[in-house]
């Protein structure tokens, strides 16, 4: 009893009420100024204009959908953080058949409210107990002629997993890159430098693009898969910025 009368005595000591004095006006002015300032230090979430679902095939010609997977295993989609994402095999006939970029998986996942770390190959895929063996930054030239614009992105390449007797490939590269509130990124680091420019808008997001060149029985060089990814992203990427992702404010 006396214990408790000490600790009660305590609180009500005059340096105890002014730091809680403080503390509370320091809240109350931290609230003012994120008003009187503009700021949004949470975010509301910000829906794509068209589910990546809804991606129109006939705009990636002449790219071909030979397949659409869907994650069914509840516990990984709950650890993906979203249920707006496709994972599309994509063919391109213009290769010859042994073309080790003829198909290609596309890997894409969009964060309407991206209040986590994004995702990265890098942890994905080790976690997974693949073996990374390379990690460069590349830089995609999208589009053609005097349209050419540079587009940040990241080469990995992979060593599948000890003791793993499958038919898949011993070794393959993955590339992949960040679409954040309007602007590319090549890498995470940039991804959250990214967000955190966004505190004077109401909303934020990321998207992330990852292109997995393991559907072919030999794997491309890292020339080629850069060189594959630029075809390819100049026909993706205009369908994902006029139709789907979010015109940024």
């Amino acid at each position: 009893m006396n214990r408790m009368r000490s600790h009660l005595v305590s609180f009500a000591q005059p340096a105890f009420v002014l730091c809680a004095m403080v503390l509370a006006l320091a809240a109350a002015g931290m609230s003012v100024a994120t008003r009187k300032l503009g700021l949004y230090l949470r975010k509301e979430p910000l829906p794509l204009k068209k589910s990546l679902d809804a991606i129109d095939a006939n705009e990636l010609v002449p790219y071909r959908v030979t397949a659409r997977h869907k994650i069914e295993n509840p516990e990984v989609l709950e650890s993906l953080g979203t249920e707006d994402y496709i994972q599309w095999v994509l063919e391109d006939p213009r290769g010859s058949e042994s073309d080790p970029t003829r198909d290609v998986l596309v890997f894409i996942t969009y964060y309407r409210r991206p209040d986590r770390v994004p995702h990265v190959p890098e942890e994905c895929y080790t976690g997974g107990g693949y073996r990374r063996l390379n990690t460069d930054a590349v830089t995609f030239q999208i589009g053609p002629g005097d349209d050419r614009r540079a587009v940040p992105g990241r080469y990995l390449r992979f060593e599948k997993k000890a003791g793993d007797i499958s038919l898949a490939l011993q070794r393959f590269p993955v590339l992949y890159l960040f679409r954040v509130n309007g602007e590319y990124a090549g890498n995470r680091d940039d991804a959250r430098m990214a967000l955190n420019k966004s505190i004077f808008h109401k909303h934020s997001y990321f998207c992330k693009i990852e292109l997995i060149f393991n559907q072919s029985p030999a794997a491309p060089s890292k020339e080629e898969a850069v060189s594959a990814a630029e075809r390819l992203l100049t026909t993706l990427l205009p369908v994902l910025e006029r139709e789907h992702w979010p015109d940024w404010e």
